[in-house]
């Protein structure tokens, strides 16, 4: 475990991201995730953590595992056609991870969901937090839309609203 790593986790107060992702960014990447719902079957969530605690910086937790272990709690999982996709934000660490369910797995390569998680975070160092995350829900949009598009009937199954972990 790495002291700096430790210290900055620990010393990470959650209300920090409020004064980052603010009501109306909140509400951009809503509107985001309903519009690119409306063309295609996958389900999106969109996560922000602001520091891991002790215990999972003792295990050894990194940002990809941790969106693991969001993924399950927030139940992306939980779709028909296994269709669920996380964007996680590990605030302290400056990563974002994205996290694909099994049927999008076998479509889409893991390679094409890091290079929208590169380029959210070279807009999160320029500031950019509310662009940055809208255009990483229509990336995934995007990479959505031609294996997965929407059908007639095609259910809301999970929360739109996007979500900051404490």
């Amino acid at each position: 475990m790495q002291i700096g790593r430790l210290l900055r986790h620990v010393i990470a107060p959650s209300w920090v991201l409020g004064r980052v992702f603010t009501p109306p960014i909140m509400k951009a990447i809503d509107a985001a995730v309903k519009a690119s719902e409306a063309r295609h079957r996958g389900e999106i969530r969109f996560a922000v953590e602001a520091g891991l605690d002790v215990s999972e910086l003792r295990r050894g937790i990194d940002s990809r595992a941790r969106a693991v272990e969001v993924f399950s709690r927030l139940r992306v999982w939980d779709t028909d056609e296994n269709t669920g996709v996380l964007i996680y934000v590990q605030w302290v660490d400056r990563r974002v991870e994205i996290v694909a369910d099994r049927g999008i797995a076998r479509q889409v390569p893991q390679a094409e969901w890091d290079r929208v998680c590169r380029r959210m975070e070279s807009a999160f160092r320029e500031k950019r937090f509310g662009d940055g995350a809208v255009d990483a829900v229509r990336a995934v949009g995007d990479l959505l839309a031609g294996p997965f598009p929407a059908r007639e009937n095609n259910p809301n199954e999970l929360p739109d609203r996007p979500i900051l972990l404490k």
